[in-house]
C-alpha cells in the first residue's frame, strides 16, 4: 500500500517501470489477502474447515491474481529490456496510454484465465470434501473427483504452458538481449547501474516462477504433493511478502520518495 502511495503522491516515480511495480504491489496486496486470512483462521482453530461460497470466491480470485502476475512480470521485462536496448526509444515506445493497456491486458488475461478454468473445475463431482492443501487451488481440486479428470488436467496443463512456459521464455529472452546490450556499454558505471535496474525483477521472477512452476508443472506422485504444498506456501505469503522488500531495499529512487513522503506527512502534522 505504501509503494502504491509513493507513486501516485511523488512526480519523480511518474515513469512506467514504478508504474508496472505499483501494479505488482497491488496485485501481491489482493493475492495474500485472498487466501492468507482464511489460512490463519484454520492454523490457528480447531476446526479447519472453509464454506463451499468461500472456497469458489477463492479459487476465482487466486486464479485470476496468480495469472496476472505471471503476464504481469512479462510486461516488466519487456519495459527494462526497451530501457536498456533502446534507451532513445523508451519515452516513445513506453508511453503512458501504452503502459495502461499493457496493465489492463495483465488484469485482463488473468480475469479471462480464472473465468474459463474456474468454472470447470467446479462443475467436477468431489468423492470427498477434505482439501489436502492450505488453499483451494485446481490441482488440490481435481484431486478430490472420482470421475474422469483428463480434460480438466489437459486444460490446465495448456494454462500452464500459456502462463508459465511461455511468458518465462520471453523472459529470458528480454533478459539474454539486456545481457548482450550492457555488455556493449563501455563504461563500468553504465554497466553497473543498467544491471542494477534489473537484478530486482529478476529476482522476483526466479522467486515466482520457481516455485509456481514446481506446483503446476511438476509429475503426480505424493511426495510431490506434499512439496507442493510447500511451494503453495511459499508463493502466495513468502514471495509477495519479499517483492516490496526487494523492491525498496535495492531501489535508492524509492527509498528516496518514501524519506520525501515521510517529512511531507510529519510537516503537515506539524503545523
Amino acid at each position: 500500500m505504501v509503494i502504491v502511495l509513493v507513486f501516485m503522491k511523488d512526480p519523480k516515480l511518474q515513469i512506467p517501470m514504478y508504474f508496472f511495480l505499483s501494479n505488482l504491489s497491488l496485485l501481491d496486496l489482493c493475492f495474500t489477502s485472498s487466501c492468507v486470512p482464511q489460512m490463519l483462521v484454520n492454523f490457528w482453530g480447531s476446526e479447519k474447515t472453509i464454506s463451499y461460497i468461500g472456497c469458489a470466491i477463492q479459487l476465482y480470485v487466486f486464479l485470476w491474481l496468480g495469472a496476472t502476475e505471471c503476464v504481469l512480470l512479462v510486461v516488466m521485462a519487456i519495459d527494462r529490456c526497451v530501457a536498456v536496448c533502446h534507451p532513445l526509444h523508451y519515452t516513445t515506445t513506453m508511453h503512458p496510454r501504452v503502459c495502461l493497456q499493457l496493465a489492463t491486458l495483465a488484469w485482463g488475461t488473468g480475469l479471462v484465465q480464472s473465468l474459463i478454468q474456474s468454472p470447470a473445475t467446479l462443475q467436477l463431482p468431489l468423492c470427498s470434501r477434505i482439501i489436502d492443501d492450505i488453499v483451494c487451488e485446481v490441482p488440490a481440486l481435481i484431486q478430490l473427483s472420482n470421475t474422469d479428470t483428463t480434460y480438466n488436467e489437459t486444460q490446465m496443463s495448456i494454462s500452464s504452458i500459456f502462463l508459465l512456459v511461455v511468458p518465462l521464455i520471453i523472459i529470458l529472452s528480454s533478459y539474454d538481449a539486456i545481457v548482450h546490450a550492457v555488455l556493449r556499454i563501455k563504461s563500468n558505471a553504465g554497466q553497473k547501474k543498467a544491471f542494477g535496474t534489473c537484478t530486482s525483477h529478476l529476482l522476483v521472477v526466479s522467486l515466482f516462477y520457481g516455485t509456481v512452476t514446481g506446483v503446476y508443472l511438476q509429475p503426480k506422485s505424493p511426495y510431490a504433493h506434499e512439496q507442493a504444498k510447500f511451494l503453495t506456501l511459499f508463493y502466495t505469503v513468502v514471495t509477495p511478502t519479499l517483492n516490496p522488500l526487494i523492491y525498496t531495499l535495492r531501489n535508492k529512487e524509492v527509498k528516496g520518495a518514501l524519506i520525501r513522503l515521510g517529512r511531507r506527512t510529519w510537516d503537515s502534522q506539524n503545523k
